[in-house]
């Protein structure tokens, strides 16, 4: 009867606290994949990322959030790496806003969405956002979510650093910035930046 319990309390938790219970009991849990691309801008960035089991869908998980980061005077060194200047109420606070974004690896464009709505910083926006699949000649895949000013059209091949798209504030977001997502077949893959690229 006691196991019943056990297996029914399991089953009825999310899948960070399953990973989490692996985990204190002394199980080891295999290593993520991961994948490194080349750098996503050419000016200082911050990324957030997903932890496992917190988006499911590919591209999505173990997903990144990308952030231009300023605030630095040249002039005197002094000042707070952040985001935005001033409130950051208006996308062109953002540090981020309409910078150049450069391709993950050589690749094909397999997949290119638009959404043409913009969304005021602090407001989430309707899905699916603006998006550019590329397809390495392995099959990985990466999903970059949130750009503006699409450059490359579907089927087009590109090359690592290759400047793409601009940042922008579209679909399921909140303020400028790149989401980035990395997959082949089923599997989600961590991403690691190229930092000599």
């Amino acid at each position: 009867m006691r196991s019943l319990i056990v297996a029914t309390i399991l089953a009825m938790l999310p899948a960070s606290a399953c990973a989490q219970t692996q985990v204190l009991s002394g199980e080891t849990p295999a290593p993520i994949e991961t994948v490194t691309l080349h750098r996503l801008f050419n000016e200082y960035y911050a990324c957030g990322e997903h932890v496992e089991g917190e988006l499911q869908y590919m591209g999505d998980a173990l997903g990144a959030d990308c952030f231009i980061q300023g605030g630095l005077d040249p002039n005197t060194e002094g000042g707070f790496v952040r985001a935005y200047r001033n409130d950051g109420l208006r996308n062109e606070d953002w540090y981020g806003w309409g910078a150049e974004v450069l391709a993950p690896f050589d690749a094909t464009i397999v997949r290119i969405n638009i959404n043409p709505a913009v969304n005021e910083p602090g407001r989430l926006g309707a899905p699916p956002a603006s998006f550019i699949v590329f397809e390495r000649a392995d099959g990985m895949r990466v999903l970059f979510a949130h750009v503006q000013d699409i450059l490359i059209e579907q089927g087009a091949t590109v090359v690592a650093g290759q400047v793409v798209a601009h940042v922008g504030n579209n679909g399921y977001g909140r303020s400028p910035h790149i989401h980035v997502g990395a997959w082949k077949d089923e599997t989600p893959y961590q991403i690691r930046w190229d930092l000599r690229s």
